[in-house]
């Protein structure tokens, strides 16, 4: 129930919310901002004595419409933007859990997942993530976006076969066992890394393994994919022996429900986030991001991974 002021009962929809912008965005702060706007305009609804019916369909209204206008402006910038594009990684501890927000996330979205959707147009991110990451259901997804059920079922369909022609799939969060497995994996992964056992890194590689590096022109970071597991190997070896000698630490963490790492310098100040995909066993993918600009969520942005200003 709403109380006199605003909204009481609906806060519990937040942290879905969250889930719905952040996958529209791919942005932490964008995706608080957007949340932070829903729920003001119903508060504002409220106050204005308006009969809302169903507060988790307006907020969820609200929030899709809301990214869909910010990715008709994201796209002009993401054309432009330098090396690959990886969205800001939402981190959880691995020692506690994080925010009501971040907790709910980590089981629907991965980096993979995020950049897998930038390949649809606004609309169709949104139909496509709300029936495949989110299960919402056609009437819902419509009265979402605007549009007729049957135009939502023909607009995810394409979607899909769009998805499909990228030759991957929507992967979904690995259920606790596999997570387990994937978190012993990672600290294997990890310690061979620091160690410099290469034999070892090898081992825990698949032959298809790349490795992504988000830098945005502003810090160290591998312009295009680097392929092959002894070249990814070396790639990592040599990048925290460097960040070592620096005097950096990795820290476990859950990266976007993923096992990973953030690493920090000698001031535990931020120095990039590290995910591992992992499937059967062996590490399919890699992706770093160390652009301060998608750090400064995480606290204090470190200067070791920064390019100089020119």
């Amino acid at each position: 129930m709403p109380s006199s002021t605003g909204v009481t009962d609906e806060a519990g929809y937040r942290p879905l919310m969250f889930s719905i912008a952040y996958g529209m965005t791919g942005s932490v702060g964008d995706a608080e901002d957007i949340v932070q706007d829903a729920f003001l305009g119903l508060t504002r609804a409220y106050q204005a004595g308006t009969a809302i019916a169903a507060p988790k369909a307006y907020l969820t209204t609200a929030v899709t419409r809301l990214g869909i206008n910010y990715l008709s402006s994201a796209r002009v910038r993401r054309e432009t933007y330098v090396g690959n594009w990886l969205p800001e990684p939402v981190v959880v501890s691995t020692d506690r859990p994080g925010p009501a927000e971040h907790a709910e996330l980590a089981d629907s979205l991965s980096m993979a997942f995020l950049v897998l959707l930038e390949a649809l147009s606004p609309v169709e991110r949104a139909v496509f993530m709300l029936r495949e990451a989110f299960g919402y259901g056609y009437p819902d997804v419509a009265r979402a976006i605007g549009k007729s059920e049957a135009n939502c079922r023909q607009i995810f369909a394409r979607a899909r076969k769009r998805i499909a022609a990228a030759g991957q799939d929507a992967d979904s969060a690995p259920p606790p066992a596999r997570r387990a497995e994937g978190e012993e994996l990672a600290r294997r992964f990890f310690e061979a890394a620091e160690g410099g056992d290469m034999d070892a890194l090898l081992g825990m590689l698949a032959p298809e393994v790349v490795f992504h590096g988000d830098g945005g022109g502003k810090a160290r970071a591998t312009r295009n994919p680097v392929a092959e597991p002894q070249r990814v190997g070396q790639l990592f070896v040599g990048g925290i022996r460097r960040l070592r000698k620096l005097g950096a630490d990795l820290r476990p963490a859950w990266v976007n429900g993923r096992p990973g790492v953030v690493t920090y310098d000698a001031e535990g100040r931020v120095v990039n986030v590290v995910e591992l995909d992992i499937a059967d066993g062996m590490i399919q993918a890699i992706r770093s991001v160390s652009n301060p600009d998608k750090l400064g969520h995480l606290g204090s942005v470190s200067d070791l991974a920064r390019l100089p200003v020119k």
